[in-house]
């Protein structure tokens, strides 16, 4: 992989990095203006890299949302992104930097770097889950990264849950903390805190989520025949969120098991992917 630079919008700070020979070499963060629209991120990822300039190098981005062919950007987790609908994303910073961008989902990003250099290795059907302020998810199928024509290629977190709601209102950060507020406690972390101490109402609070997508992963591994999920995002990497996964998934027969372990590249996940995407674009999306 040669001179790539690579952003990731996260929900609190947004990160720049310059991977020369598929190594990071200089990198830089700021706070994302989450809140104030997209124009405003526009300004904070220019300002990012304004100590590049005027590196001429392709520029791979990875953000929260549904991500059209050409860059354009739909938010639908408000407490990530607001006000954020079909915004042109790619063709603004291309504009504004003098160079090509391609933008990409942040967990499909984060999927194709575990399994070019993480916990997916050795896999060709490779599923990674992120379970943080949002549900996000990347599949690996046949070794080609799944993208979708209408940008939901892998949005597991906006499928429904019995009662109707999506999969983020229960298992989700911000659903847990809904959840957790309705019941007397602070936020998700106090309830998870709870849990962890032996409150069986927390316990159960907690686990109701957690069994939903034990669901969700078993559907996926009958359906597309997954061999391994890679577990990450700060709830799910959070200790004793993944025994519980295991142990609810583990209750379900056979057919519907497949290994489920942590991802391994932990925060820079979303930026080697972007790397690794833009610099593969001129042979197209899904090369090796």
């Amino acid at each position: 992989m040669g001179p790539v630079i690579a952003l990731d919008v996260g929900g609190t700070h947004s990160r720049a990095a310059l991977f020369e020979q598929g190594r990071i070499t200089w990198r830089a963060s700021q706070p994302t203006p989450g809140q104030m629209g997209p124009q405003a991120m526009v300004d904070t990822l220019v300002a990012l890299l304004q100590p590049l300039h005027p590196l001429q190098v392709p520029v791979g981005v990875a953000v929260a949302g549904q991500v059209l062919p050409g860059g354009a950007v739909t938010a639908h987790n408000a407490d990530i992104l607001r006000d954020w609908s079909a915004f042109p994303l790619a063709e603004r910073l291309q504009q504004r930097l003098g160079r090509e961008v391609q933008v990409f989902n942040d967990a499909r990003a984060a999927a194709w770097a575990e399994y070019r250099f993480g916990a997916g290795q050795g896999c060709s059907e490779f599923l990674f889950v992120t379970v943080s302020t949002g549900v996000g998810a990347g599949l690996v199928l046949g070794g080609r990264l799944h993208l979708a024509g209408n940008g939901m290629d892998a949005e597991l977190g906006e499928t429904l849950a019995p009662d109707g709601q999506t999969l983020e209102a229960h298992a989700s950060g911000t659903g847990l903390g809904a959840i957790a507020r309705q019941h007397g406690w602070a936020d998700a972390k106090a309830l998870c805190d709870a849990a962890d101490a032996g409150d069986v109402r927390a316990e159960q609070l907690l686990r109701h989520g957690i069994r939903l997508l034990a669901h969700k992963l078993a559907d996926l591994s009958v359906m597309l025949g997954i061999q391994r999920t890679a577990l990450g995002g700060g709830l799910g990497l959070r200790p004793g969120y993944l025994p519980r996964l295991r142990q609810e998934f583990h209750r379900l027969p056979a057919l519907y098991q497949h290994e489920i372990i942590p991802a391994t590249l932990g925060a820079d996940a979303g930026l080697y992917g972007a790397a690794a995407l833009a610099w593969q674009q001129p042979h197209g999306p899904h090369s090796n």
